[in-house]
């Protein structure tokens, strides 16, 4: 298990994704708790990329529960369907919001989140939750994101 995290802003995007998902990799190795391995994805990519919010949203029966996170307190349940991770649930799809203003029914767990991304987390078939990544910044996630936080979810799913 890799203890400490090598950070470098002082590259592309994507070239900070190469970085990071080796050494998430290795956090992951041999690890079998679930929460421990979302705690630890969580503080990789806050610590990478110093995103506004970063965590998982874990299905509970009709609900998405907060599970583990960095950033400000945050809603702690969400409906399926409902905001940006309930959509995401519901239509078992990636979502990406460039102005979180302009999405219909989007649950302002804080007024300072701009834009997002979400990612559905899979264990086999099903949809067991979904990682939710909020920027201040309008626009801030694009396919570059996707391509690479699906490639660290999928480690999530293995």
């Amino acid at each position: 298990m890799a203890e400490d995290l090598q950070i470098s802003r002082s590259t592309s995007k994507e070239a900070q994704y190469l970085s990071i998902i080796p050494q998430i990799q290795a956090l992951l190795q041999g690890e079998t708790d679930q929460v421990a391995n979302l705690a630890n994805v969580c503080a990789a990519l806050k610590e990478q990329f110093n995103w506004f919010w970063v965590g998982f949203y874990l299905v509970k029966g009709e609900e998405l529960v907060l599970g583990p996170f960095q950033g400000p307190v945050a809603c702690t349940r969400i409906g399926k369907g409902k905001g940006v991770c309930g959509a995401a649930w519901e239509r078992a799809e990636v979502i990406i919001v460039q102005d979180v203003e302009e999405f219909p029914g989007h649950i302002a767990c804080a007024s300072a989140s701009r834009s997002e991304i979400v990612l559905p987390l899979y264990s086999a078939q099903n949809i067991i939750g979904v990682l939710d990544v909020d920027s201040e910044h309008l626009a801030h996630f694009d396919e570059i994101d996707h391509q690479y936080l699906a490639q660290i979810v999928e480690l999530l799913n293995a």
